[in-house]
């Protein structure tokens, strides 16, 4: 593991740790695609240390993963909002960061619960960005007066999109998630847990099932 600052927009520096395999895992994978992780809201207490599981099981797997705190989060300088807007710049600089100084085939995004909108938005702005995976993406109504306006950037980026939620998550139901998935533009995949909560899927019990969907879904990326 290291630790660097990249600066985003408006001076914001942001604290940045890369997960790196080891000696002789996978070495290939390591070259093919990055997977930059996304935190949950900063203003509910979301930092990347959440993120460490599922960071360190894909290093396992033999990918590069790097995590970061927005601004305003964990170590990194700013203010955080409470749309998010302003963290899609943050997410941009992170993914160009690693585009730039680890050289890899593409940048695989992760977004968690508010950050699965946050980096939605970021997706199409990357030319490096060649997939994303949401986990536990609110589309509720309650959850939209926050996120809402993030919601078409995803929804019509033509780059591959994985969905992953809980049956029993409390901000958006599984009709509504279908309901706003089925005009999407591109590859839509979805993967329901059954019985899972949203912020059960935060959780570290859920960190190998994920890292298992990650990896997956980058193997079935085009090359």
């Amino acid at each position: 593991m290291e630790w660097t600052t990249v600066e985003a927009a408006n001076g914001a520096k942001l604290s940045v740790r890369l997960f790196k395999p080891a000696a002789g895992a996978e070495a290939a994978a390591a070259e093919d695609v990055a997977v930059v992780l996304v935190h949950p809201y900063t203003i509910l207490g979301g930092v990347q240390g959440l993120l460490r599981g599922i960071a360190e099981g894909v290093a396992r797997r033999g990918y590069r993963a790097v995590t970061f705190d927005m601004r305003g989060a964990g170590r990194s300088t700013g203010r955080a909002s409470l749309t998010g807007s302003t963290e899609v710049g943050d997410v941009e600089a992170v993914c160009r960061w690693v585009a730039d100084n680890l050289n890899p085939r593409g940048v695989l995004l992760v977004g968690s619960s508010a950050g699965a909108p946050i980096a939605g938005s970021a997706v199409d702005k990357v030319d490096q960005v060649i997939g994303y995976v949401s986990i536990g993406y609110p589309f509720g109504l309650m959850a939209s007066v926050l996120f809402g306006r993030h919601h078409n950037a995803i929804l019509k980026s033509e780059k591959p999109k994985l969905f992953v939620m809980g049956t029993k998550d409390g901000f958006t139901s599984v009709k509504q998630l279908q309901n706003k998935l089925k005009n999407a533009a591109g590859r839509v995949d979805t993967h329901l847990i059954e019985g899972a909560g949203h912020f059960q899927m935060e959780g570290p019990a859920f960190d190998a099932r994920m890292v298992d969907l990650i990896v997956n879904f980058i193997k079935s990326l085009p090359k």
